[in-house]
């Protein structure tokens, strides 16, 4: 099941973080032979609605179900230092960064796995749905979509070093998520029933915008059209990211108002510039230049394909590994700081942060 043939029990911590995804990864393992230990990674950042203790309490009630220890480890501080003011910083300079991609690298297959692999553990292993084909030949382990498209989420964990992965397991990412309520509802879980979180990664039921607005305090501004012309206002530039549609008011004189798209922005003079275009109409491709690079297994130049938003739909760019430049086949608005991550067929080979982006 987990591609791990050996004659004696591993011993594997999972991060239970309360939800059902990673108390059904427990049960799994737990059931397949493993010496399993729940670990809750407690993380609270005063003023937001963290929901720690309802999340411990739904974490406890699992292990205790299983019968596995519990521990708990406090990543409040790591948490702050490496992810929120690391995501503040880039949303302050105009920038889009991706949080939850940071506290993968950062916080959950960093300090945690760190922290696992000091307490003696031989596996790590999380709810995250994707899937880590371990070759015996001691080549580089491949991170591979979830059986479940609509809940992969690769996309997140590309910036996780391979060297992780060769001690990482994902129980849930061979199966859909009507599969995994199932299963949790066979195994009779305490937490069968808990719907999925919503809102920001540990920070509770909290909007970015909200966020945003706390942190940076964003003055109000002007929007543009693509002439320069003023065409309405915004709420504060750092508030928006290109190809955003909402939460702006302008109109561009049309007969039949259409959808309008952020495409430029300008911190310097608190403005954002609207088109009804999502896609630029003077370039056939986008040039994207790429920093903090991260490869998961053997790399080359050539052809993937790309995303550089959460589900969104794979398009066909051209890799040049030495420039570390990916040319996407056609003209997007492409917002910098945000991830950008390549695949080859089911395999997710690793991306970058967009540094810069060249419209031809």
């Amino acid at each position: 099941m987990f591609g791990i043939h050996t004659k004696t029990q591993k011993k594997v911590f999972v991060g239970l973080s309360g939800g059902v995804d990673s108390a059904v990864s427990a049960a799994l393992l737990k059931k397949g032979g493993f010496d399993v230990t729940g670990v809750f990674i407690r993380i609270v950042l005063p003023g937001y609605p963290c929901p720690a203790i309802e999340d411990r309490q739904d974490a406890m009630r699992v292990a205790a179900h299983l019968g596995i220890t519990f521990r708990e480890i406090d990543l409040s501080a790591e948490y702050k230092a490496r992810v929120f003011k690391y995501s503040l910083d880039e949303f302050a300079r105009g920038r889009t960064p991706n949080p939850d991609t940071m506290c993968n690298r950062e916080i959950k297959f960093g300090v945690f796995f760190d922290y696992c692999m000091e307490q003696g553990a031989d596996f790590v292993a999380t709810g995250h749905y994707a899937q880590i084909l371990k070759n015996r030949d001691k080549q580089a382990p491949q991170l591979l979509v979830s059986a479940d498209t609509e809940k992969d989420q690769t996309y997140f964990l590309w910036m996780v070093e391979e060297k992780e992965y060769e001690r990482t397991l994902f129980p849930v990412g061979d199966k859909k998520k009507s599969e995994v309520r199932a299963l949790a509802q066979k195994f009779g879980l305490p937490n069968a029933r808990r719907k999925d979180s919503q809102g920001l990664c540990f920070l509770g039921d909290v909007s970015m915008p909200d966020m945003l607005s706390r942190e940076l305090h964003p003055t109000p501004g002007q929007v543009l059209s693509e002439t320069g012309e003023v065409v309405g206002t915004h709420n504060g530039t750092i508030l928006y990211t290109i190809g955003q549609r909402h939460g702006f008011t302008a109109h561009l004189h049309q007969t039949e108002q259409q959808p309008l798209y952020v495409i430029e922005k300008s911190i310097s003079d608190n403005t954002i510039t609207v088109s009804e275009s999502r896609f630029p109409k003077d370039a056939s491709k986008t040039e994207v230049l790429l920093s903090q690079t991260n490869w998961i297994g053997a790399v080359k130049s050539g052809t993937y394909k790309v995303r550089y938003r959460y589900r969104q739909a794979l398009t066909t760019a051209t890799l040049d590994l030495e420039k570390l430049c990916v040319t996407l086949h056609e003209p997007h608005y492409i917002p910098e700081g945000q991830s950008l991550v390549l695949y080859d067929g089911a395999r997710c080979v690793g991306g970058g942060i967009v540094e810069s982006v060249k419209l031809v």
